[in-house]
C-alpha cells in the first residue's frame, strides 16, 4: 500500500474499526436490555422475608443477658450489618455491626469513616447491575478487539501484496507473481492474477519472438530478390531467374499471411470467421487431392463445429509439412474416437526425435539441419496448434503405429453433438 494513502482510508483499519464498532454496539445493547430486565424483575419480585436464627447475648460472667430470634435486615453493600432480635418476652433489640475496616486504620479521617465517602458503596455502585455487567462486556469487547486485529491485519497484508504486484505488473514487470497459499477468496484471487499474468507474459513473449523471427525471415527472400535484380543489370531475366523471383515473392506472401493469421489467433477477441458445422472428411478429401495423399476413412461423415477456413488451413499445413519431408506415400485418416474426431497424417520421412516433438510446434522453430531452401518458414505447425486450441482441440506428434520410419501428426477435435 502506498505510504501516501490516508491512514483512515486503509482497508485493514476500516475492517478493524467495523469489528470494534460492532462489539461496542452489541455491548451497549445487551447492557441496556439487561438493565430493563432487572428493573422489570424488581417490579415483579415478591417481598423478601429474611430468615431468622436463634441468638444469645451473655455478659462477662456467662449469664444470659438476652435470648431470642435474630433476623438480618437488608442493607446496601458497605453499610454494615443490622440484626433485629425479638425475645420471648416480646422485646425487640437492634444489633448493628459496623463495616469491616483494615487493621491499624482509624475510622475517623479515613474514606468510609464518619465524615468521608464510603469506598465500599462506590465499589458496590460499579459492581451491581447493570454496571458490573457493562464492565464485563467492556473487558470482553476490548479483548476481542485486540485479538481480531492481527487476524485482520494478516488478511489485509495479503491484499496489499496483491496490490503491489498488480502495480509492478502494470509498470512492466511481467514476471511478478503473488503468493497464493490458502483456500480463501484472497488466495483464489491471487491464483487468478498469476494465471492472467502468465498468459499475458506468454503472449508478449510470443509476439516479441514473432516479430524478431519475422524480421529475419522477411529479410532473406528480400535479400535474394535484391541481389537478383542487381545481377540482372537491366537485362531481360531468364526463365529460371524469373521463376526464382516468383518463388521468393510467393514465400514473402505466405510468410506475411501466416504472421497475420498467427496474430489473429493469439488475440482471442479477434474475429477469425463464422463457426459452423464442418465435414472433416470433405475437407480432407479436397486437401489430399492437392498433394496426392491417400485418404482413409472409417465412417460416412465426421462433423465438428468450427471455422471451415481454419480447419482447412490446419489440414493443409499438416499435409504440406508431410510432403516436404516425406520420401514416400502420405496417408491421411479421419475417424471417431472417444467423443473426438481424430485426423491423423502419417509420412515416411526421417521422423521427429522424441526430444523435439514439442518444440516443432513453436513459431519459427526448425529441426536441426533443416534448410530455409527446403521451403516453409517454421510457422505451419505453430498455426496448427493455435487452430486446434481455438477449437478446444489438441495436436501432437508420434511414431507411426506400424513401426515403419516416419512420423504421424494427430489432430483431435471435439465432435459435434
Amino acid at each position: 500500500m502506498s505510504l501516501s494513502t490516508p491512514f483512515s482510508r486503509r482497508l485493514y483499519l476500516r475492517i478493524w474499526l467495523a469489528v470494534v464498532g460492532g462489539i461496542a454496539v452489541l455491548t451497549l445493547t445487551v447492557g441496556w436490555a439487561w438493565r430493563i430486565a432487572e428493573e422489570q424483575k424488581a417490579q415483579n419480585a415478591q417481598p423478601f422475608v429474611p430468615p431468622s436464627r436463634e441468638m444469645v447475648l451473655r455478659d462477662p460472667a456467662g449469664n444470659v443477658v438476652m435470648h431470642g430470634l435474630g433476623t438480618r435486615q437488608p442493607s446496601e453493600p458497605g453499610e454494615g450489618t443490622e440484626f433485629h432480635i425479638e425475645t420471648s418476652a416480646g422485646q425487640t433489640f437492634v444489633l448493628q455491626l459496623a463495616p469491616r475496616q483494615p487493621r491499624g486504620e482509624r475510622a475517623a479521617g479515613r474514606p468510609g469513616g464518619p465524615g468521608g465517602p464510603n469506598p465500599g458503596a462506590v465499589a458496590a455502585f460499579w459492581t451491581r447491575p447493570p454496571f458490573g455487567f457493562l464492565w464485563l462486556l467492556g473487558i470482553v469487547g476490548l479483548a476481542v478487539a485486540v485479538g481480531v486485529y492481527p487476524i485482520i491485519r494478516r488478511l489485509t497484508l495479503r491484499l496489499e501484496a496483491l496490490q503491489r504486484s498488480v502495480q509492478r505488473f502494470g509498470e512492466g514487470d511481467l514476471s511478478v507473481r503473488v503468493p497464493d497459499e490458502g483456500h480463501d477468496e484472497v488466495a483464489d484471487l491471487a491464483r487468478q492474477f498469476n494465471a492472467a499474468a502468465a498468459r499475458v507474459e506468454a503472449l508478449v513473449k510470443s509476439h516479441k519472438s514473432l516479430l524478431a523471427n519475422a524480421s529475419h525471415e522477411l529479410r532473406s527472400p528480400l535479400t535474394r530478390i535484391r541481389m537478383g535484380l542487381e545481377l540482372m543489370g537491366g537485362q531481360q531475366p531468364s526463365p529460371a531467374f524469373r521463376e526464382e523471383i516468383l518463388r521468393n515473392i510467393a514465400e514473402l506472401d505466405q510468410l506475411v499471411d501466416e504472421i497475420l493469421l498467427a496474430s489473429r489467433l493469439d488475440a482471442r477477441e479477434a474475429d477469425v470467421g463464422t463457426v459452423e458445422l464442418v465435414d472433416l472428411i470433405g475437407l480432407a478429401a479436397e486437401e489430399c487431392a492437392r498433394v496426392d495423399a491417400d485418404l482413409d476413412v472409417s465412417s460416412d461423415s465426421v462433423d465438428v463445429r468450427g471455422v471451415s477456413k481454419l480447419l482447412r488451413r490446419a489440414i493443409r499445413n499438416l499435409l504440406e509439412n508431410a510432403r516436404r519431408y516425406s520420401t514416400g506415400e502420405i496417408t491421411l485418416s479421419v475417424e471417431r474416437r472417444q467423443g473426438h474426431a481424430e485426423v491423423r497424417v502419417c509420412d515416411r520421412g526421417p521422423g521427429v526425435p522424441a526430444s523435439q516433438r514439442e518444440r516443432i510446434f513453436e513459431p519459427f522453430y526448425r529441426l536441426p539441419g533443416a534448410s530455409e531452401r527446403a521451403g516453409g518458414v517454421g510457422l505451419g505447425l505453430a498455426l496448427v496448434r493455435s487452430i486446434a486450441g481455438r477449437h478446444n482441440g489438441t495436436v501432437h506428434c508420434e511414431d507411426r503405429p506400424d513401426g515403419a520410419g516416419g512420423a504421424c501428426f494427430v489432430l483431435r477435435l471435439p465432435l459435434s453433438q
